[in-house]
This record gives structure tokens, C-alpha cells and sequence, in this order.
């Protein structure tokens, strides 16, 4: 085991000392990125955050994978059924799958990854002992580990206790991987500092906070559309710089190959008003945009069952309404964040999820005379009797919600601000102790449902992601209709009938449906673009 560190250790440095020139020798190629929220582990059971997500992504593979129009495609798996009733999942793997080779594989190379192992990947993400961040994946969905099963090396059966048509979606998150079970039983808790996967590339070195070593898997098994094995990159290397400010200052010197996202103190610098680049920095690197699925909005609480709730003006619909409608959207997104995003004038439902329709769903346009009226018509004219409502935010989204105090404050509503630690925010939302709170929800996978399910009423907090406690009779019957639809096209006219539903009762106010943004230098090519901003680097060239 020694001798093994020291040569990881060596490799490393071999690596890192010619990272920077983004080559090894001559002919390799690597690619550089830094991570600034740092990572916490490379185990799969626990990719609960960008960073993690984006790194085991490169180390291990799943039953199933995304494409970048959010697509579901094979992956171990090359095919499957679905029974009749919806409950029954037969998986039939590829022959040619093998983990990454390590010194507790017989002579040190890596074996077949076989069904077993996926059975042995799958029990462990609801083992309570693991405490896997992912066991909401199949805590309602399976009994027991029983439900997965493994009749010979070549078929996975899972068998749920209730048919749900975005089951296979569900399975493209990296929770899903499969990790070979003599290695993960060797290293317990510290499989997150020695992850072996089947992915396009293995781990080789990680010194916490400060770089992470990623080399190229030889033997693995997808092929590009010619024919050439994948993945073309030799290594991938990646930083730890916590300042944005300083590492983008690195991505200019060219030492990074990728950058992600725009932070707004230098967000001006970088684009115009319009999402354009700007002139300073036009031919010198690539800027991508692409819907992200996330909807950032503003949550209320509506059930009068509360005591919180009982003597606030958000109980009532009309004022709710004329919240939405007071908030001019356009501007928000143009001034405050310089067109990334678009305008959240449709649903709860972003854009670039599959089945979203901004013509199906009618949301609430900026109509400041129309807001004024409801208030009036509330018993509120030019607001007045509402008192004052609290707006409940964080620090990094300040700015934003002193545009919306402003927005207010024109048809007559008076707010205040209360700025807390994310943490303690969470967990007031989670109490259903703050009114009026500013939220985000992120997809977990591609499908509508996702987004609908923080409407539902058994999905109450702290068990669910009902933070508004939102209860309507006709939207929990087309919720439980969801699972029985198995073609997608008439899933989504059901996901449209129930998010209008839910925007005429207006238990939120969806500010914006984000957008991801990348920078990356001329010479690299074949980066994916997907509404998860998943990042995919099998594909990628550099020049």
C-alpha cells in the first residue's frame, strides 16, 4: 500500500508541474478547472453539491445518462423493459464494463462491473448506516433492498412498490453509480478519498484544498461516433482558489481551461447589460449560455391553519397575485444580472425542462395598475391596513430583494428586510416559521414532477418540499394521476393543467428561470450543454 501512495504521489507531481502549459510531455493533454466551493468527497452516495456531482461524473457511470437535450440513454445498461404495471424495471448490461484497476482486484486489475455490483451500489443508498445524501431516490419508491435484484451477471431488476414514469431520470444522478463492493467495504467512509469507478477517467491524487488528479481510464469502454475510444483528454486537473476574483484573473493568464458562472462583482467586466460579451474580452475565450434548471422565486405561506399565518396580509390570493404581478421581471433580470435568465412569466416549471410551454402556463406579466386593483380589491387600497411584510433572504441576494422592496413599495406595499445565514434560513422555511422568504429549486433530474411535487400537500415539510404548505384538493388528484401516465407527451399537458392551477392560487412569485454560463478557451472543443449543467469531459478535445 505504500509503495502505491508514493507512486500516486509521483505521477501527481509529474502532472501538476506541467498542468499549467495544459500538457504532459508533448503529446498529452490536460485539462485545468478550479472548483472554489471546494469537495467534500468522490463517493457517489454522497453528490449532493455541484462540485462533488461534477467530479464523480468523470470517475463513475450509472445504469443510464443524459444527453444534452436532457435525453435519457444507455450507459452499463444497453437496454431495458418496463413492465405492463409500471413497477418493474429489467436492466441488460453491457459485457464489456470494467472497474478501474486497484490492488484489491486479483493481480491489480480492474474486473467486469456485473449486475451484483449494482445491486450491492443501489442497497447501499438506503443502507441507514451509510446515510446517503441520495436515499430519497428510492425511499418511497422500493420496500427494502429485496427490491433490487441480480439473476445473473448480465441482468439488474429493480422492483418498485408503485409504478413512477421519471423513475429512469431519477436514475442518471450520480447517486446511481455503480462502485465495486469488495473496495467500498475495504475503505468504509474513506471510499470518498479512494472512489474506484468505470468512468472515462481515475482517480490518481487529491490533496484536500488544494488540487485533485484525474488521469485517463484506457480501457474504457464508450466510442465516439467514428469509432475512437473515449476520453480524448489525458488528465484532468482541478484547483481549489475559494475567490472567484482570483481564479477567473487565472483563467486570463490561460492557466485554467473552463470557468463557470459569472459572480457579480465582476460580472460588468465580462458582459454587457444585454448577456453579450464585451468588447474587452471578444476573441479571447468562448461564453456559453443554456438554460439551467433551476427557478429562483419568492415562497409564502398560505395555510391559515398556522398561527404565523392567521394575521398575515399573504393569505390572501388577490394580495399574492398582486405581488406577482407588481414585480417587473425584465428589468430584474437585465440590470441585476445581466440577462442571465429569463423573465419567470410562465409556471413553476423552468425553461429547458422537457415538456415546458411559456404559451400553456400564463403567468403574471409586470401590471403594476393591475396589482393596485386586486389590492383594493383585497381591502388593501394603495396597501393601506397591510401593515408591514418581512422579506426573508441571505446575504448573496441582497441586491435582488432590495429590487423587489423597491418593487413593492411602488403599488403600495411596505416591506422590510431580514437578511440571515443560509443554514438558519433553511431551517426557519423547513419550520414554517418565516412568512415571505426568497427560495431556489435546483432539478435533481429532468422531469417536471420535481417541480410540482413542492406543491403537494403530503409532501409537507420537514418530510417533503412543501415550504408554502400549499393545499388544493384538484391538485393532489393530478398529482397522484402523474404516476399512472406513461407517455410523456400527455404527462406534460397534465404537469401544464397543474402548474396553471397552482399560479392562479399564487402560493409563489417565480422571479426568473436561471441560465448557466461558461467560459473556456478557443482551443477546447466538444463540451456538453445541458439544462443540469452537468459537466461532461469524455467528449471534450483540446488543441
Amino acid at each position: 500500500m505504500k509503495l502505491k501512495i508514493v507512486s500516486f504521489f509521483g505521477l501527481a507531481l509529474v502532472f501538476l508541474s506541467s498542468c499549467n502549459a495544459g500538457k504532459v510531455n508533448s503529446d498529452k493533454t490536460v485539462f485545468n478547472l478550479n472548483l472554489d466551493q471546494g469537495l467534500t468527497s468522490l463517493d457517489p452516495a454522497f453528490a449532493r453539491n455541484q462540485n462533488v456531482l461534477w467530479m464523480t461524473n468523470q470517475i463513475f457511470n450509472g445504469l443510464v445518462q443524459i444527453d444534452d437535450h436532457l435525453n435519457i440513454k444507455p450507459c452499463v445498461a444497453k437496454s431495458w423493459d418496463i413492465s405492463e404495471d409500471g413497477k418493474t424495471y429489467t436492466f441488460h448490461l453491457r459485457d464489456d464494463v470494467y472497474f478501474h484497476d486497484d490492488i484489491l482486484f486479483k493481480n491489480g486489475k480492474g474486473r467486469k462491473a456485473v449486475s451484483n455490483d449494482f445491486k450491492y451500489s443501489f442497497s447501499r443508498i438506503i443502507d441507514p448506516k451509510i446515510a446517503s445524501s441520495g436515499a430519497w431516490i428510492f425511499n418511497d419508491k422500493v420496500d427494502d433492498q429485496e427490491a433490487f435484484q441480480a439473476p445473473n451477471d448480465s441482468t439488474f431488476v429493480i422492483q418498485l412498490n408503485k409504478p413512477f414514469p421519471p423513475f429512469l431520470s431519477m436514475l442518471s444522478a450520480q447517486y446511481c453509480s455503480v462502485i465495486p463492493f469488495e473496495v467500498a467495504e475495504h475503505y468504509g467512509k474513506e471510499f470518498r478519498t479512494h472512489p474506484i469507478g468505470t468512468g472515462p477517467f481515475q482517480f490518481k491524487y487529491w490533496k484536500e484544498s488544494e488540487v485533485l488528479v484525474l488521469l485517463k481510464n484506457e480501457h474504457y469502454f464508450e466510442k465516439d461516433s467514428t469509432g475512437i475510444q473515449l476520453p480524448y483528454l489525458d488528465a484532468v486537473k482541478a484547483t481549489f482558489i475559494p475567490d472567484k476574483q482570483t481564479a477567473f484573473m487565472e483563467f486570463i493568464k490561460k492557466k485554467l481551461d473552463f470557468f463557470n458562472s459569472v459572480d457579480g462583482s465582476y460580472r460588468d467586466d465580462i458582459l454587457t447589460k444585454g448577456g453579450t460579451m464585451t468588447d474587452k474580452y471578444k476573441g479571447k475565450f468562448k461564453l456559453r449560455k443554456g438554460s439551467y434548471l433551476n427557478t429562483e422565486y419568492l415562497g409564502m405561506l398560505v395555510d391559515s391553519s398556522l398561527a404565523i399565518v392567521k394575521n398575515s396580509p399573504l393569505k390572501y390570493k388577490k394580495v399574492r397575485q398582486a405581488i406577482n404581478y407588481a414585480i417587473n421581471r425584465e428589468r430584474l433580470v437585465k440590470y441585476l444580472r445581466n440577462s442571465i435568465g429569463i423573465p419567470g412569466n410562465s409556471g413553476f416549471i423552468p425553461a429547458g425542462m422537457p415538456g415546458f410551454n411559456a404559451k400553456a402556463v400564463k403567468g403574471y406579466p409586470y401590471n403594476p395598475e393591475k396589482s393596485k386593483e386586486l389590492l383594493a380589491e383585497a381591502g388593501f387600497p394603495e396597501g393601506k391596513g397591510m401593515g408591514e411584510v418581512t422579506l426573508s433572504t441571505t446575504t448573496t441576494y441582497k441586491d435582488l430583494i432590495e429590487f423587489i422592496q423597491g418593487e413593492l413599495s411602488n403599488v403600495g406595499i411596505k416591506s422590510k428586510i431580514e437578511v440571515n445565514q443560509s443554514a438558519s434560513l433553511r431551517e426557519t422555511i423547513a419550520k414554517r416559521q418565516v412568512n415571505f422568504f426568497r427560495g431556489s429549486w435546483i432539478a435533481d433530474y429532468a422531469d417536471g414532477e420535481i417541480y410540482l411535487s413542492m406543491f403537494y400537500s403530503k409532501n409537507y415539510v420537514p418530510i417533503g418540499p412543501n415550504y408554502t404548505s400549499f393545499n388544493n384538493k384538484e391538485f393532489d388528484k393530478m398529482y397522484e394521476q402523474i404516476n399512472y401516465i406513461k407517455n410523456d407527451q400527455e404527462r406534460y399537458k397534465l404537469y401544464q393543467k397543474m402548474d396553471q392551477l397552482m399560479m392562479n392560487e399564487s402560493p409563489v412569485v417565480p422571479l426568473f428561470y436561471d441560465e448557466f454560463v461558461n467560459l473556456y478557451q478557443n482551443n477546447i472543443s466538444g463540451l456538453s450543454n445541458n439544462a443540469q449543467n452537468l459537466l461532461v469531459l469524455k467528449n471534450v478535445k483540446k488543441q
